[in-house]
């Protein structure tokens, strides 16, 4: 095995002593930086603590069998090898796949932006239809979902739709779909059968505390103005309703979900902490280059990454090629066996990058 974890376990114990100091607990941001290392590693370290044992114990059978006279006694022996020498590689891929570098957001909750996007009706009403299957994905998975910011379209569906999936574990089970989804099928109000192409984007975000994200104040803009629901009615008679522009990037948030100032202007800075922290990280991808933009989840919400073809009930996932049947259950929210297949893939393709050297 090429790894020596030793250091690795040295760690985890001087972590563990971290975490039994009171005074840790008084920088919160500290406490939260020493309990996801210990997270992050915590695994590998037990599977190399097994591998080793294993190793140990293969060694120990070798010994005993070049000495043993019993012939029982040496058939089980080599039966205890035959199975040692199975178990340790497999450990072995799996510590593997442990000690590639780890999301820092994947355990955090996330903000979920869905935009209609060329094909009018259509584009609203698929935006509609996704955002309720990415609800019901999120709420058969435990998630909480809570509904930030929804702006309805004339003729059915939504125009914009931003909402809050809270647990331990969004960003990792969502974060594949950022990303333009494009839907092909015939629209109820076409009267020849043809089938018409529409695309909506999808941004997911991670959720940003202001501990890892500081906006200054004088960079940024806000107005206030009343609620309003569908069609103008408006919701009540005070200004209620925020909007916040960041002006250095001109990123603008509008939350209006609240029946309080206070609370909408809250979860304003919230989303904008969020798009803020995305803008970043996307320019940070684009720095590191083609190596790292390859790998699946890249979260440029430019890339087609999904096609929709209703008529021919086929889901088809660009970025690894792969087809799946079933449309009417996955916009019902059965959208596990598309993500785990994309997270697969992402493993496989950073196990190839960490061959060549490129992670």
């Amino acid at each position: 095995m090429k790894y020596n974890l030793d250091n690795l376990v040295t760690e985890l114990e001087e972590l563990d002593k971290k975490m039994t100091d009171p005074d840790i607990f008084k920088d919160q941001k500290k406490v939260r930086e020493v309990a996801s290392r210990k997270k992050a590693i915590s695994k590998a370290v037990e599977i190399y603590k097994e591998y080793k044992h294993l190793n140990q114990d293969l060694q120990d059978n070798k010994n005993m069998l070049s000495s043993e006279k019993d012939e029982e006694m040496k058939e089980l022996l080599k039966e205890d090898i035959k199975n040692l020498e199975e178990k340790i590689p497999e450990l072995e891929e799996e510590l593997k796949i442990e000690l590639l570098p780890k999301d820092k957001n994947d355990e955090k909750n996330i903000i979920v932006e869905v935009r209609a996007g060329t094909g009018g009706e259509e584009a609203a009403l698929f935006a509609s239809e996704l955002a309720r299957s990415y609800i019901l994905f999120a709420e058969n998975e435990g998630f909480k979902v809570e509904i930030t910011e929804q702006t309805d379209a004339e003729a059915g569906g939504v125009k914009e739709m931003i909402f809050e999936i809270k647990g331990e574990g969004a960003y990792s089970k969502f974060k594949y779909e950022s990303g333009t989804h494009r839907v092909q099928r015939i629209p109820a109000t076409e009267s020849k059968g043809r089938v018409h192409t529409s695309a909506i984007t999808v941004a997911i975000m991670p959720e940003v505390d202001e501990i890892d994200l500081e906006i200054k104040e004088e960079d940024v803009e806000m107005k206030f103005t009343r609620s309003s629901g569908a069609g103008g009615q408006h919701v009540n008679k005070t200004d209620s309703a925020v909007q916040l522009k960041h002006l250095p990037t001109g990123i603008i948030v509008f939350c209006q979900d609240g029946r309080s100032q206070h609370k909408n202007r809250e979860k304003a800075r919230a989303i904008l902490r969020s798009k803020l922290y995305a803008y970043e990280e996307e320019k940070r991808e684009k720095e590191l280059g083609e190596a790292r933009l390859a790998q699946i989840g890249s979260g440029d919400r430019s890339e087609k990454i999904r096609t929709y073809n209703f008529p021919q009930d086929r889901v088809t996932d660009h970025r690894i090629g792969q087809n799946f049947s079933g449309i009417p259950q996955i916009m019902m929210g059965k959208l596990g066996h598309i993500i785990e297949a994309l997270a697969i893939a992402d493993r496989q393709a950073k196990l190839e990058a960490a061959g060549k050297g490129q992670i």
